[in-house]
Order: C-alpha cells, then sequence, then structure tokens
C-alpha cells in the first residue's frame, strides 16, 4: 500500500527570517509523501519569495485575514489524506511527519496529534528566545498524553476529521488553537507527543512577548469560563497560583510604609510562594542552562505573571459589560472560504477586519 499524501499547510506572514528554514525541514522529511503549501497572508517583507526559493508551492489570502484564514484556504487548497498544520517559525525533525502518521494509524482513534518543542529555539539571537523556548519546552513536557486542546506549531490531523471538525474560526487572531482544540476533543481524542518534534523561533523582544501573553490570556478566559476542564496554559491548573503570586507581591510592597518595617517580609513570602509554584518548571531550566540563566528566567517569569493577572483582570471586565466577548466562543455557522483556488483571493467570508484581537497573524 502507498503511503497516503500529507499536505504540510503553513501560513505565513512576514516570517522571512525563519520561512526558509521551515520550508527546508518539511522537504527534507523521511516521510516519503510530502506537499508543502505556504499560505501567504500578505507579508510585506521578502518571506513569500524565501518559501518559494526554498521548494514550497506559495499561494496567497489576498487580503490579510489572519492565521485562521491561512490554514483554512490551506487545508482546501491541498490534496492530501493528512493535513499538516505547521507554523512558520518552526523546523521539524526530520522524522516528524512519519511519526505523526504513524501515531495516527496506530489504532488508538487519535483524531490529531500535537508535537512539541526543543528546549532551545530554532535560532538562538535573544535571551528571551531562549526563556521562551525553555518555557513552552516545559510545558509541553508537562502536558505529554491525551489532552483537551491543540497546540498548532505542529499539527497532524486526518482531513476527514478536519472536515467534520470544520475549519479554524476565522474571526479569531490569537486563540483559534484553543477554539479547535475544544472544539475537536468532544469528537475525537488529542496526543500530545514528545515523538513528534521541531525547533521554535520564537519573538526576540520582551514586549512583543508580554503582547502576546497578555492577548492570549485574556482571548482565553471567556472560552475557560465556558468549560472550566480545560487544560493547560498560565489560568489554570497549579500554575494559577503562581501567576497570583506575583501581583500580590508588587501589592505587599506598600506593607511596610503602613503597617511598619516588620512587614518587609511579606513582599519577600509572597514571591517565594510564587517561586515554589513553578519550582519543578526551574528545576528544569537549571538543568539545561544553570544558575546564572536561571536567575534571568526567574525575572522574566514573574513579569510574564503580572501580565496574565493584569490580562485576566481586563477580561474580567469585558466578561461583565461585553455580551459579545463572553458568547466569544459559541458555536457558529461553518464559514465558506471566499476562494476556491490559489489565484483567488482565500479569505472566509466575514473574515476580513474582524479579527478579535489586533496584531498580524501567526506563522
Amino acid at each position: 500500500m502507498s503511503a497516503p499524501l500529507v499536505s504540510v499547510i503553513v501560513p505565513n506572514y512576514n516570517y522571512g527570517r525563519s520561512i526558509g528554514l521551515c520550508v527546508e525541514a518539511a522537504l527534507a522529511q523521511t516521510y516519503p509523501n510530502v506537499e508543502v503549501i505556504v499560505v501567504d497572508d500578505c507579508s510585506t517583507d521578502d518571506s513569500a519569495a524565501i518559501a518559494a526559493a526554498a521548494g514550497a508551492r506559495v499561494v496567497s489570502t489576498g487580503v490579510n485575514g489572519g492565521v485562521a484564514v491561512a490554514r483554512n484556504l490551506g487545508a482546501e487548497l491541498s490534496s492530501g489524506e493528512i493535513l499538516v498544520f505547521l507554523d512558520s517559525d518552526v523546523a521539524m525533525h526530520p522524522d516528524a511527519v512519519a511519526k505523526s502518521v504513524e501515531l495516527l494509524g496506530s489504532g488508538q482513534g487519535y483524531g490529531a496529534i500535537c508535537g512539541t518543542y526543543e528546549p532551545e529555539p530554532l535560532i538562538r539571537d535573544s535571551l528571551i528566545e531562549e526563556y521562551r523556548s525553555l518555557q513552552q519546552y516545559y510545558l509541553l513536557l508537562k502536558s505529554e498524553g491525551v489532552i483537551t486542546t491543540v497546540h498548532t506549531a505542529i499539527l497532524a490531523i486526518p482531513r476527514r476529521v478536519f472536515d467534520e471538525v470544520g475549519p479554524f474560526n476565522p474571526i479569531l487572531r490569537h486563540t483559534e488553537d484553543q477554539d479547535y482544540g475544544r472544539r475537536i476533543s468532544e469528537r475525537y481524542t488529542v496526543l500530545s507527543s514528545l515523538e513528534v518534534r521541531g525547533r521554535h523561533d520564537h519573538d526576540d523582544t520582551v514586549r512583543i512577548v508580554l503582547d502576546k501573553v497578555f492577548a492570549r490570556a485574556r482571548l482565553a478566559v471567556p472560552l475557560i469560563l465556558g468549560r472550566r476542564h480545560l487544560q493547560g496554559g498560565f489560568v489554570t491548573g497549579p500554575r494559577a497560583g503562581a501567576s497570583l503570586a506575583a501581583p500580590l507581591t508588587v501589592a505587599a510592597l506598600a506593607a511596610p510604609a503602613l503597617w511598619g518595617p516588620v512587614w518587609t517580609l511579606l513582599p519577600l513570602a509572597l514571591f517565594v510562594l510564587g517561586v515554589w509554584g513553578d519550582l519543578d518548571m526551574y528545576r528544569e531550566v537549571r538543568r539545561h542552562r544553570g544558575r546564572l540563566f536561571l536567575g534571568y528566567f526567574v525575572a522574566v517569569n514573574f513579569l510574564v505573571n503580572l501580565t496574565v493577572f493584569a490580562a485576566i483582570g481586563v477580561a474580567g471586565v469585558q466578561w461583565l459589560c461585553s455580551k459579545r466577548f463572553r458568547h466569544l466562543y459559541d458555536p457558529q455557522p461553518r464559514p465558506e472560504l471566499a476562494a476556491k483556488t490559489a489565484a483567488g483571493p482565500g479569505v472566509a467570508a466575514g473574515a476580513s477586519g474582524a479579527g478579535v484581537a489586533a496584531g498580524a497573524s501567526r506563522g
């Protein structure tokens, strides 16, 4: 029996820095039957040309609509029995597609396979990328096994499952993966596997990282409130305590001025409590990078926890005041893609200009 065709679908917006490495790795898979489609979401850099030069088939959305729109168009234009959605800043290991196909065909009833990251970034040129890689590596390491969400940096799914569950929600730009995970896990088992791996080129400035953390944490709140058993991330599970300790530490800095010097111990105790909540992660960081980098990691993680708390606070106000925000993830009619060929604009109906959060699409 011949190997089924696998379509690797890469959404791209201004990822000229990493798209060449992404495409080269996708075309160098040990699996024998792969097509690579890069869906360019109207980039303003030369990333589309780089992808084409690397050997990918490149199509355009015609109008910038976000990562969900790009993935949906790629699925529409692809021919594979299995779809592998791959972010444009990820270079897969050579056996990632083969491992995904093997797991999907293992008879375990998996409807999707999610890959994981290495603890080192794809392009090593900033400390914040080193932080983000280790943080994401740890979170994915701890989520190995059956999950109730998806992480779409590497996501393999049979076409029949994608057709049944429906496309990504085109109005979501930051939490389309969490929404899709909710929908697919209601029907199928989703596996996060350490056998399917790649290297991720994370954002290289603290500001961009904190902006994304804020946006995704805020937009995750209505999904979590509507489905409380959703796992993973900063706003659910045991990590919530560590996130809460950060703002309490800042608030407690006023205690000595209000009640006397003895209260100086309060913010220190709260900070230690926050570190204790993430102690297992910090042990993993120390094992990989040593004590010196661990100090940087703890400091940045404190800022991230503050950002998560601020996002939850803003989301709480929106939840009370905005019916639209409360019902952001309510089931919607399945959108029809406007484009049926590579030459078309490829924007889902109603998607243009309707993004929930500002920002360019992710690759």
